[in-house]
């Protein structure tokens, strides 16, 4: 089972774009919101060094950015560049 997390704010707007792609591929998600979890922030640069949103982890695999062809080439499985 694919495991899908997206890390957003409320303000950005390529977040939303994530989201509303996400659910129109029918792709089940765990939205997490940097901006009302600071100890997510935190956690999220450790991980990735990576300060903007959104970030999407997909199995795995990050996606930065919105970026739908990467997020559906982690989910076949492939690894891009």
């Amino acid at each position: 089972m694919n495991q899908v997390t997206l890390y957003s704010t409320n303000t950005c707007p390529y977040c939303t774009m994530m989201k509303n792609f996400l659910r129109e591929q029918g792709i089940s998600f765990k939205e997490v919101n940097v901006q009302l979890d600071q100890k997510a922030a935190e956690k999220l640069v450790a991980t990735t060094g990576q300060l903007g949103v959104p970030q999407t982890e997909v199995n795995g695999q990050w996606v930065l950015g919105f970026n739908p062809d990467a997020v559906l080439e982690n989910l076949k499985g492939g690894v891009t560049k």
